[in-house]
Parts: structure tokens; C-alpha cells; sequence
């Protein structure tokens, strides 16, 4: 990888790592299928923007109805599971449960591609349930039952984003980048739409709030998909998956600085084991 290539990887991975100190902010105020409609909604006129002035031509409609399910499984449904869990969660909790989505993955493509199951899978699979168990399973602040499903809202997403990523890579070959961002956004946008009509917040915003809406929109999903899609294109997706590893080392940075979130020896352990069984499932 050349250094552009490390600038690019430790800038996705600041981006993604901060979402969800963001959705943290965001979700209390306006409610989580609320805050990803504006998500979406203006990454996908971001993006728009952005093949304006690029003169990109934008191809999305061939494949509305795929584009739809990509929204719903990679978009709509992981990132309100993830919102609703930040409703309880701290957000260096969630960062580090979403790093499991290559553990799902190699599930995934097990049972849908006929990918081999080796040992080194299965043992990363063990480490994986090893770590969550001990990043929120022996923790008696962690108890009741709104802990336990925050902990399973961000484990479904992490299973949709896998879902996602195999029904992408065989439904879009030969598609831009840029269209599969901007139809996925837009897609997304229009499934979540008759849904927050019914589920506006009572009063406007503050200020932290309507900033936090505006920089996860633009930043962390616009541009950081722009950028996730160019480091695909650049390095492969194999390096481009290391990204997995750094995403909750930013969470739990961002986290205790700017929300003042503990960095225990648990949360240490839990996110260490998580990490090392998605280096074992997703080397080569």
C-alpha cells in the first residue's frame, strides 16, 4: 500500500469510527429511524452533488430493484439497529460490536457461496463470541433487558452488513462506485420515508444535534463511502477490509474524548479478542 493508501484507510476509519459517537448524539433527540432518514437522505444529495460537478452520469435506475434491497440491508435496516442500540449503548460499545460484521460474513458466504469453513474461521468465530461476552456479558452495569438489546440490535446489524456485502458483490458487477453509493442512499432514504412521517420529534433540535446530523451525513457517509469505495478500487477489497480493525479503535478514542466514555480493562479485553478473530477469519 503507498502512503495515499494509509492516509485514505486511517480517514475512513477516523469517519466511521466517529458515526456513531454522532448517532450517540443524535438518536435521544430525534429518535433513531428520524436521524437515519436525515442520514441518508442528505449523504445521497451530497453524493448527488458530488457527480455533478464531477459530470458523472448517473446509472441507478436499471437496477431500481436491486438498489432497493441494497438500501434496506446495507443502509435502512443496520443503521437504525445501530441507533437504537446507542439509545442505551455507549458508543465505543457499538463501534466495537459492529467490528464483527467479517465474522458474520464468513457465515455468510459459507452458507450462500460455498466458501470453505476452515478451523481458523471456526476458532475466530469462538474468539468473536469469547470477546462480546466479556465486552458486556460480565459487566453488571450491562444488565436488563435494554442492554441485552441494544447488544442484539448491534449484532443484527453487523449480520446485515455481511448479507449485504455477499448480495452486493454478485448483484453489482460492473457498476460504478459512485452509483452504488448514491443508490444506496437515495434507496434507503425512500424505504425509511413513510416510516418517519409517523415519528417526528415533538420540539426542533439543538444545535449539537443538528451538527451531529449534518457531519454524519456528509462526512461519515458521503464522503466515507466515496473514500471506502476508492481504497476498493486502489488496494482490493482484502486490505481494504483491514479498515474493520481500526473503525472501534477510533469509536473508543472519539468516545472518551468528546463524551467522556471509560476505556476499562474489559472493554480492552473484549475489543482485543473481537479483533483477533476478525484478523483470523479474514486472512488469507
Amino acid at each position: 500500500m503507498k502512503p495515499k493508501d494509509y492516509l485514505m484507510l486511517f480517514s475512513l476509519a477516523a469517519m466511521w469510527g466517529s458515526s456513531f459517537l454522532f448517532m450517540r448524539v443524535g438518536a435521544p433527540a430525534l429518535g433513531p429511524v428520524v436521524l437515519i432518514e436525515l442520514r441518508v437522505l442528505l449523504a445521497g444529495i451530497t453524493l448527488l452533488g458530488f457527480a455533478a460537478v464531477l459530470k458523472h452520469k448517473i446509472r441507478i435506475l436499471h437496477l431500481w430493484k436491486k438498489y432497493l434491497l441494497l438500501g434496506t440491508l446495507n443502509a435502512a435496516l443496520p443503521f437504525c439497529f445501530i441507533a437504537t442500540a446507542e439509545l442505551h449503548l455507549s458508543a465505543s460499545l457499538a463501534a466495537i460490536l459492529n467490528a464483527t460484521t467479517p465474522l458474520f460474513t464468513a457465515v455468510v458466504a459459507w452458507g450462500w457461496l460455498k466458501e470453505p469453513f476452515t478451523f481458523k474461521k471456526l476458532l475466530g468465530i469462538f474468539f468473536g463470541i469469547f470477546g462480546v461476552v466479556v465486552l458486556v456479558g460480565w459487566d453488571p452495569q450491562n444488565s436488563g433487558e435494554s442492554i441485552l438489546w441494544s447488544v442484539v440490535c448491534s449484532l443484527l446489524a453487523a449480520l446485515l452488513y455481511a448479507v449485504a456485502g455477499v448480495f452486493s458483490s454478485r448483484a453489482f458487477k460492473g457498476e460504478t462506485s459512485m452509483d452504488m453509493a448514491i443508490g444506496q442512499q437515495l434507496a434507503a432514504a425512500l424505504v425509511l420515508l413513510p416510516v418517519s412521517l409517523f415519528v417526528l420529534p415533538s420540539e426542533f433540535p439543538s444545535m449539537d444535534v443538528v451538527w451531529s446530523v449534518l457531519v454524519l451525513a456528509v462526512f461519515c457517509t458521503a464522503i466515507g463511502y466515496l473514500l471506502y469505495f476508492g481504497l476498493m478500487k486502489s488496494v482490493g477489497p482484502v486490505k481494504a477490509l483491514t479498515v474493520t480493525f481500526i473503525v472501534p479503535v477510533f469509536g473508543t478514542i472519539w468516545g472518551a474524548l468528546f463524551l467522556a466514555e471509560a476505556i476499562t480493562g474489559q472493554v480492552f479485553v473484549g475489543m482485543l479478542l473481537i479483533l483477533m478473530s476478525v484478523f483470523l477469519v479474514s486472512r488469507k
